[in-house]
């Protein structure tokens, strides 16, 4: 665990009750984290295309703080609300990129390095966001265990922490939902 979890806790408790201080020192606190998830999920985009791993934590941050009071239990339930926030803005990235071409035609946004996601080594970033909503409709928590591991960057004890199961519930939801993905997402022959 963190050393600073309980510090994270303490202000995440700060800012529930409403102190306005609260969410910039829980970014300053995970900064680093933060920071770390962002440059994984960067990796392998398009160069004008792609946010710097310093403005997508920024941009997450933002749109954290525009939730006036977050209610959460502690740090990895904060990273849990932040894989989301840091998924929808890559996904918005992507649609604006998309939306910015002309003709009909768009270019792809690509994720690189999710060899335990699928076996390809480029996930196509809207395909990926669509098939986790389609999977949410199937079984909510596999598409969770994703988001939370994938995006969120969350181990199999802070996931299982988050969802409140055993870690060998998120593991074999892991295994199911990569492979439904992965058959989703492999292109046919």
């Amino acid at each position: 665990m963190n050393e600073n979890a309980g510090d994270v806790t303490r202000l995440l408790n700060e800012w529930a009750r409403g102190d306005t201080d609260a969410p910039d020192r829980i970014f300053t606190s995970l900064y680093d984290e933060l920071r770390r998830i962002a440059s994984h999920h960067l990796l392998g985009q398009p160069q004008e295309l792609a946010l710097q791993p310093t403005l997508l934590v920024h941009e997450a941050y933002i749109r954290l703080v525009d939730e006036q009071r977050l209610e959460c239990e502690g740090r990895v339930h904060f990273l849990s609300i932040a894989a989301r926030v840091i998924r929808r803005v890559l996904v918005d990235q992507a649609r604006r990129a998309r939306a910015q071409k002309r003709g009909g035609g768009w270019e792809r946004t690509y994720l690189e390095g999710v060899p335990a996601l699928v076996s390809a080594s480029r996930v196509e970033l809207l395909a990926l966001d669509e098939l986790l909503d389609e999977l949410r409709t199937l079984d909510e928590r596999q598409s969770r265990v994703v988001e939370l591991r994938f995006f969120g960057g969350l181990g199999v004890g802070e996931t299982a922490a988050v969802l409140d199961v055993s870690p060998r519930t998120i593991e074999e939801d892991w295994r199911v939902a990569r492979a439904w993905l992965r058959k989703r997402l492999e292109p046919r022959d």
